[in-house]
């Protein structure tokens, strides 16, 4: 199928943007306190009227966890009742990962760190091979941005971010803790994937409009330009690619545009497909589900006068959508083990976010606020 037309109303929005914003998404944050080490035991979350008591014992099932991008920690929240509990992780968390052993890695600015969810301590902090400038805070801060584990468990990869120039995508030994391997990438890597065996890491480099392919065994890299607008604009750009999914099907990327284009890339042949959506709102956050029903979070207009507000677009893998409407900006999401719940952060890269999620039923659509930490950013469902 065809790309549809371009939205020009869009277009003449994303100039103007250009003018004030730079780099797109976003404005920089100050500097964060100096890095610490040692493990962190939980603390208490900030007090809300309908939080939930601290377990006393381990952490229960269902659990959700939120990366705190606008402190140093992760919280941890009852789906039902709130936040009960924080970890001091290092400062602005941004994406994290859990693994089927319980370890939660988490991408900071200082390193990744690692996190016990069953008894809420972080065990380590490794710290970053790249070099990426000072430890601050705010959307364009260097460190780790997206992570991702592989099916073995075995490997870390994360996203490393360089202010002012391309990143790199490292490998860190879950055994031994260390980091064993580093490769360029694009620029500001907000998302990583890997492939249903294992076999390739997929790095989505937002301000370079594309994502980089990495054989896991050699490290050898192949770039894919995803930019179904064009890169006219450059780094003014609104029109980048955020966040990716891999279908269950095929193994295909799924990277959804300005609810309005869905590229679908062979990442063997480096070929896409553009395939319609219908929430016409700039978009971030993406998961898919094992049946392969894709949930897009949508942060609000590009152009308030043709652009639509914040959503979730819920799409079928025949390309049905639902597009559910959410009450201000949000960054990503998570879906519950059955299915039937979607839980979306509210932290958001940009101006306008809020320290909680929406928690959405999936077989209705309604939806109810709930608090969670600090600027949630990345979610998992433990």
């Amino acid at each position: 199928m065809g790309a549809p037309p371009v939205n020009r109303s869009r277009a003449l929005a994303v100039l103007a943007a250009s003018v004030a914003l730079l780099a797109g998404c976003g404005a920089q944050g100050g500097p964060a306190p100096a890095p610490s080490a040692g493990s962190r035991p939980a603390t208490a979350a900030p007090p809300a009227a309908n939080a939930a008591p601290s377990p006393s014992g381990r952490t229960p099932e269902g659990t959700l966890l939120v990366a705190d991008f606008g402190s140093d920690t992760v919280t941890f929240v009852d789906p039902a009742r709130g936040p009960f509990a924080s970890v001091e992780v290092g400062t602005a968390p941004y994406g994290l990962v859990v693994g089927a052993d319980g370890r939660a890695w988490v991408a900071t600015a200082e390193g990744v760190a690692v996190v016990d969810t069953a008894t809420r301590t972080r065990l380590a902090l490794v710290p970053y091979r790249t070099a990426s400038g000072p430890v601050t805070d705010g959307e364009y801060r260097g460190g780790g941005m997206g992570i991702a584990l592989s099916p073995d468990g075995r490997r870390v990869y994360v996203g490393v971010n360089v202010p002012g120039g391309n990143g790199a995508l490292e490998v860190v030994d879950t055994a031994s803790l260390k980091v064993t391997g580093r490769v360029p990438v694009g620029r500001r890597p907000f998302d990583v994937d890997v492939s249903r065996d294992g076999s390739e890491v997929y790095a989505t480099n937002h301000d370079s409009f594309d994502v980089t392919v990495v054989r896991a065994d050699t490290l050898r890299t192949r770039r894919i330009e995803v930019a179904p607008y064009g890169t006219e604009g450059g780094l003014g750009s609104w029109l980048k690619p955020h966040y990716a999914a891999v279908r269950p099907s095929d193994g295909r990327l799924l990277l959804p545009f300005e609810g309005e284009r869905l590229v679908v890339v062979d990442p063997r042949t480096g070929r896409s497909e553009i395939r319609p959506m219908t929430a016409n709102t700039h978009q971030h956050g993406v998961t898919v589900t094992p049946d392969g029903t894709l949930l897009t979070v949508g942060t609000g207009p590009i152009d308030p006068d043709t652009d639509r507000g914040p959503s979730l677009t819920v799409r079928a893998p025949d390309g049905s959508e639902r597009v559910y409407p959410l009450d201000g900006p949000h960054e990503d999401v998570a879906v519950s083990a059955d299915g039937r719940t979607a839980y979306v952060t509210g932290g958001f890269t940009r101006d306008g976010y809020w320290d909680g999620l929406t928690v959405v039923d999936l077989t209705d659509g309604s939806a109810r606020r709930l608090p969670a930490g600090s600027r949630p950013l990345g979610i998992a469902v433990l």
